[in-house]
């Protein structure tokens, strides 16, 4: 398929000369951005969400970054030993029996190419009339010819990605624009791929190839993955963090409420067991929520913080019963 953004590093909002930190940095800044969960009824900001994970998968891999800078957007075209770009490869060197000949595969069926054989020597008798070099041996019938495979790439929500799906995608055969909707399973990955049977190139006796459709999973603002576990970064008040609370927050099957421990500080990590990813057997992995604790950022301003709230400040810092930063080392 044609991608979408030509220059990636444009669509990244980044030089060529760009390291891998300034690229992660960039593909953060403009993901929460553009976010599809952020920007629902916006089309303009959906496009650009995908040329950012498009760019985004392809500079953040040093391979695909090496051949995209080396051949441009049609790198792909020419790892897969397809043609280079602007003329056919030098040597010979890309061409591949399955092009020329519709994608069938060869007379023993395997993944190697055509085998010189039997049924290629018939090949090549039905364009002689049905004969053979050495007799009249009655040519047998082709075997049937498959359309060829396509592949796509679609940009999968994160949420549809844990909890599986419906989704979207528009794919071009046969000489027409179509959309396809199809089933996304539950725990998905970047990098995974589906193949749709007989969603390809139909063939020239109605037998149509596969679609192909590599996965990438959109990073979420508040959510990230490891493994099969869940983690939520949670902003929590200081009181919150103090006197211990119970805050409700959602998990992909509904709200729990999640108990807050008297004392805690940032960077806390408490558990719930079940409500992480799914697996094939059915087992869930668990969420795991950080505490964040977040200060009023009107205490920045010198008037709001008057002598009763300075008053307050310094009394919980009386709590303190040893130095916080004791076991800081070099």
């Amino acid at each position: 398929m044609q991608a979408m953004a030509q220059d990636y590093y444009a669509a990244l909002g980044i030089t060529r000369s760009a390291t891998q930190d300034e690229i992660q940095k960039a593909y953060r800044n403009l993901a929460r951005k553009y976010h599809p969960d952020l920007n629902p009824d916006d089309k303009t900001a959906q496009q650009k969400f995908k040329e950012i994970q498009q760019a985004h998968d392809v500079l953040s891999d040093p391979e695909k970054r090496k051949l995209y800078d080396q051949f441009g957007p049609d790198f792909e075209r020419v790892g897969s030993g397809g043609p280079f770009p602007g003329g056919s490869a030098a040597g010979g060197q890309g061409f591949s029996f399955e092009e020329l000949f519709g994608g069938a595969a060869g007379a023993g069926g395997g993944s190697g190419g055509f085998q010189f054989g039997d049924d290629f020597a018939d090949l090549f008798r039905q364009f002689g009339g049905g004969r053979s070099g050495g007799g009249g041996r009655q040519a047998r019938s082709a075997a049937p010819v498959r359309g060829r495979d396509l592949n796509a790439e679609l940009t999968v929500p994160f949420n549809t990605a844990v909890v599986g799906g419906n989704a979207s995608i528009s794919v071009s055969r046969g000489g027409k624009q179509e959309s396809l909707t199809i089933k996304i399973p539950p725990g998905v990955e970047t990098g995974k791929k589906m193949r749709l049977r007989g969603q390809g190139e139909p063939g020239p006796n109605g037998q149509s190839g596969d679609l192909i459709v590599a996965l990438t999973v959109a990073e979420h603002p508040c959510f990230r993955r490891s493994g099969n576990n869940l983690v939520l970064q949670l902003p929590v008040t200081l009181q919150e963090a103090a006197l211990g609370a119970t805050v409700d927050i959602p998990v992909p099957e509904g709200t729990v409420a999640l108990k807050i421990p008297a004392g805690s500080s940032s960077g806390r990590r408490l558990r719930i067991r079940g409500q992480g990813i799914r697996s094939t057997s059915g087992a869930a992995g668990d969420l795991y929520v950080e505490l964040e604790i977040k200060l009023p950022a009107a205490l920045s301003d010198s008037s709001v913080a008057d002598e009763e709230v300075q008053s307050a400040v310094h009394k919980l810092e009386s709590l303190y019963r040893e130095p916080v930063r004791r076991d800081l080392v070099w």
